[in-house]
């Protein structure tokens, strides 16, 4: 190797040393900048925390009443008629359950391939991954006819004579999520045990210091606590990766196993697998930029963040882009008529400025991260992951509007209008949402600090 390219190649000091700030490059530095909201609430300001907290609990509570309202009146109070018998309520639950795939698989494919900046976004990314699959488990249950029914999903002793129908997706959608949610639990709780000894050991007052030392589980940091915590994290990472990828193939399955138009097409669950990833990785740049601007955590996600987070999303974008194109070529390729007529229906029928909406926020406004300036602006990634969102939202409710609005039979063809009730409980969904990360970030670091310590001293290897 010529010295040119030995020159080149970039040392593990530089490798890892470069997604952290000279001001936050040593052990206390982290552990003061993570811990300071935490324990030093005499120097810190809560006020914008306090009425974000406020907001989003009315949110919260406009959402109990929109599924009290829901459950009193029934399903006809959202804007599902006898045709588009799915509506906002199955395309929440697809969207939410995308963004809770998310936050462990980036979190665990990050993990196995030892890729260091994920130290500092990879413990909000894992908690937004039990907010977001908590509420997306409440929207199939809130859709049901018959809500109270809802524990017929499960296999139970037939004293009733009724086994659950093992052949509908819904039941695999069940113990998809409830397998997922609980393994997610552990694994972000295992993952929290060290960061919960240093707030231990760091707390001033002894109610502090004895509910985290409680949570801590008797964490000394030992060699022998290392060994063990390394190995499971490794192992349940190697777990999570093939756990998220079935689940959001049987998702997409709900619907692939159909014989709609525009629905029974093998490549649903690749396709469910690429959005959930794109979804959940905008929203955990909307959450990292919100973290770091309210706790000031600039040396610890840094701008070298956003710029490689930005590049994951450009590439995500490009995939989506050509499985929408693979749809468009299955459609006209196969030369069936009902899929012909479906897809245009979706370039020109009643949906089809949504439609051309979705495409722009998902395909087109990603586009600016070719540019190097518009990655290394967090305003910029900040805003565009926000779009990527509410396209994501729309893929989700096109999907199913499109193909129960033009079904094969044109008699039954019929439009979906929303009612207040469907945009209260989206949006209460937000809010809810928003309300549970707020607690977190109050009562947790929502910074690992012990694996940003540890790349730190990677870099210090020779």
């Amino acid at each position: 190797m010529s010295s040119l390219a030995l020159d080149r190649v970039e040392t593990p000091s530089q490798d890892t040393r470069r997604w952290v700030l000279e001001n936050g490059q040593s052990d206390e530095a982290v552990n003061r900048i993570v811990s300071a909201p935490l324990l030093q609430r005499h120097k810190w300001t809560w006020r914008t925390w306090w009425i974000a907290f406020a907001v989003s609990g009315a949110m919260t509570v406009m959402m109990i009443v929109s599924a009290s309202w829901l459950l009193i009146r029934g399903v006809g109070v959202w804007g599902n008629n006898t045709t588009v018998v799915w509506g906002f309520g199955i395309a929440n639950y697809v969207w939410w359950i995308g963004i809770g795939n998310a936050g462990t698989l980036i979190s665990s494919m990050l993990l196995l391939m030892r890729q260091h900046w994920r130290a500092s976004i990879n413990r909000f990314a894992e908690a937004m991954t039990l907010f977001a699959a908590s509420i997306a488990g409440l929207f199939p249950i809130l859709h049901l006819g018959r809500p109270l029914y809802f524990y017929w999903l499960t296999p139970y002793p037939n004293t009733m004579l009724l086994w659950p129908q093992w052949r509908s997706a819904l039941i695999w959608d069940f113990w998809a999520i409830l397998s997922y949610l609980l393994f997610s639990i552990v694994f972000w709780y295992v993952g929290l045990i060290p960061d919960l000894a240093t707030l231990r050991d760091r707390a001033r007052s002894a109610l502090p210091r004895k509910i985290y030392g409680a949570f801590a589980l008797g964490w000394r940091g030992s060699a022998r606590h290392w060994h063990f915590y390394e190995v499971y994290h490794k192992a349940m990472a190697a777990l999570a990766v093939p756990l998220v990828v079935s689940l959001h193939s049987v998702v997409g399955l709900d619907f692939a196993a159909s014989l709609m138009p525009g629905w029974a097409e093998t490549i649903f669950p690749p396709y469910f697998v690429v959005g959930a990833m794109y979804s959940g990785f905008a929203m955990v740049v909307v959450l990292a930029a919100l973290v770091r601007w309210g706790f000031r955590m600039q040396p610890i996600i840094t701008v070298n963040h956003f710029d490689v987070m930005a590049k994951v999303m450009l590439m995500a974008s490009i995939v989506m882009g050509l499985s929408y194109a693979t749809e468009w070529f299955d459609a006209w390729y196969g030369g069936d008529h009902a899929e012909r007529s479906m897809l245009t229906f979706m370039f020109s029928g009643s949906y089809s400025p949504i439609y051309f909406i979705m495409l722009f926020c998902n395909v087109l406004a990603p586009q600016a991260f070719w540019l190097a300036a518009a990655r290394r602006s967090v305003a910029a990634v900040f805003v565009i992951a926000v779009i990527i969102n509410v396209g994501m939202w729309l893929e989700r409710l096109l999907i199913i509007l499109n193909t129960l609005s033009h079904t094969h039979l044109p008699s039954m063809r019929h439009l979906f209008f929303p009612t207040i009730w469907d945009w209260t409980l989206l949006f209460g969904s937000l809010g809810f949402f928003a309300f549970m990360f707020l607690i977190f970030v109050r009562l947790v670091p929502s910074v690992s600090m012990h694996e940003v310590r540890h790349i730190l001293h990677e870099g210090e290897r020779p």
